[in-house]
């Protein structure tokens, strides 16, 4: 069948991917997921100010579960949540609706089992975990309580995060944002509800931020549920007669698993940069702190390009419209890195803008500032890099990415190292994050131009000489 065949019989929605405006149909379907993001992001923030007024031990414990609830979250949303999204995209561009159908039964059994996983690890090895990260006596206790809580319920979580995901797969954006936006609006004053209490209602500490939380993504997992079942959404799933298929788990766990690499790189590579900071002190510890966290309120911004990317090139992909899907990807990149970009550069020359909403220190705001003039002159690269790993999940092709990813962790850390060694102090340790970001993005870009996705990198003319055999094969 020709790539450019007609698209009757497709689901309107699958046929919007396939033959819509690139630009107008990313920034349309991209909205809700930055409303989504920005909104739960907001959200952690504020339960985090509730948790404080329980005084200092109760915010040092939920600051040390938060890296391992973020790790689940950027897992089960980002990582397998992009497996999910790419293999439903992938199955319904090739009109294989039967497959498409299926897969959300084998979306939600990968959740069980990695909920299953998750809780198990933490329950069992939580305090010794967060006693190395240097939690003792009161704050312990107190992460101890919230993490027991949050991971007794990781499977919902995990629910949650993958039928989000199913949706987005089908190109559905907008059902995932209301109910995520709408259950946040209950969530606001249910935690400070469950953790001081009011009337009838016993309040229950630092476990009542927790409690809420987990109310949240069950109710919010039945709802998605009930709109997969009620007729309204593309796929069409059954649960009785269905049978489990090793391909079809492999289609979402070679995309998905190869995410979770890319994810804990990331993730570690900031934790091993904290650590090299350390060595300067508290004050360059928070002021690192507070930078890097603007470099983690792009990835919202970042994926709400990048969710809807994953659809339209997995669906082109499955279409087999090949040059399509590359068109989608470098627009989606130029817009992200043009986004980014803006943001570092007002950082950098403002960095006190950002900085004084959380302190007012001079030495931290010295050495924030530093990173931020630093760094932030390259976050085009990382808005660059973060897009096109979406795009190659939508592909399913993830071996550069993850690549570029590792690299970025191995110039933080051994840059950063070797900054050290040699006397370079501090801005040597920010040089080399700048270069890492760099390092990230030019791969990532470098791979994809040279025609990673259909075959051995041949760069900068393997791409077309590649399309042009597609083109003729498919016309």
């Amino acid at each position: 069948m020709s790539a450019q065949a007609s698209a009757a019989g497709l689901d309107p929605r699958t046929r919007r991917l396939l033959e819509a405006p690139i630009v107008p149909t990313l920034l349309r379907m991209g909205a809700p997921n930055v409303l989504v993001m920005l909104a739960q992001a907001a959200v952690g923030l504020i339960e985090t100010w509730f948790v404080g007024k329980l005084g200092t031990d109760a915010l040092a414990g939920m600051s040390l579960v938060f890296p391992v609830v973020m790790l689940m979250q950027m897992t089960s949303a980002g990582a397998m949540g992009g497996g999910i999204a790419s293999a439903i995209a992938r199955a319904l561009g090739a009109r294989r609706r039967e497959d498409a159908d299926a897969l959300v039964l084998h979306a939600l059994a990968i959740a069980l089992l990695f909920g299953l996983v998750f809780m198990a690890a933490v329950l069992l090895g939580g305090r010794a975990l967060y006693a190395a990260m240097g939690g003792s006596g009161p704050a312990l206790e107190a992460a101890l309580t919230y993490s027991n809580w949050v991971f007794a319920g990781a499977i919902v979580v995990w629910m949650f995060n993958s039928l989000a995901a199913v949706l987005r797969g089908t190109g559905n954006m907008m059902v995932p944002a209301v109910v995520t936006v709408g259950g946040l609006l209950v969530l606001v004053p249910l935690s400070p509800l469950l953790i001081f209490g009011w009337g009838p209602v016993p309040g229950m500490g630092i476990a009542g931020g927790a409690a809420a939380l987990l109310t949240y993504y069950l109710v919010g997992s039945l709802i998605l549920a009930a709109y997969l079942r009620g007729g309204h959404s593309v796929l069409r799933p059954r649960l009785k007669g269905q049978r489990l298929r090793w391909p079809l788990f492999s289609d979402i766990l070679r995309v998905g698993l190869a995410g979770t690499v890319s994810t804990v790189a990331t993730n570690l590579a900031i934790g091993i940069t904290t650590g090299l900071v350390g060595g300067f002190g508290t004050a360059a510890i928070a002021g690192y702190g507070t930078g890097a966290r603007l470099e983690y309120l792009l990835v919202p911004l970042v994926f709400g390009l990048g969710a809807p990317l994953v659809a339209m090139v997995g669906t082109c992909i499955g279409a087999g419209q090949r040059e399509r899907a590359l068109q989608a990807t470098w627009a989606g990149a130029a817009i992200s890195f043009a986004m980014a970009e803006a943001i570092g550069l007002l950082a950098a020359a403002f960095p006190h803008a950002w900085l004084s909403l959380f302190d007012t220190d001079p030495a931290m705001l010295q050495a924030g500032s530093l990173y931020l003039r630093t760094v932030g002159p390259v976050y085009g690269f990382f808005g660059l890099g973060l897009v096109l790993y979406f795009a190659s999940q939508g592909a399913g092709r993830l071996f550069w990415p993850v690549t570029g990813n590792m690299l970025r962790l191995l110039v933080a850390a051994g840059g950063g190292w070797l900054a050290l060694a040699l006397g370079a102090g501090l801005p040597g340790v920010f040089l080399a994050q700048a270069l890492a970001l760099a390092v990230y993005g030019g791969v990532n870009a470098a791979s994809i131009a040279g025609g990673a996705w259909f075959g051995p990198v041949g760069w900068p003319r393997r791409t077309a000489v590649l399309l042009a055999r597609v083109n003729s094969r498919y016309s």
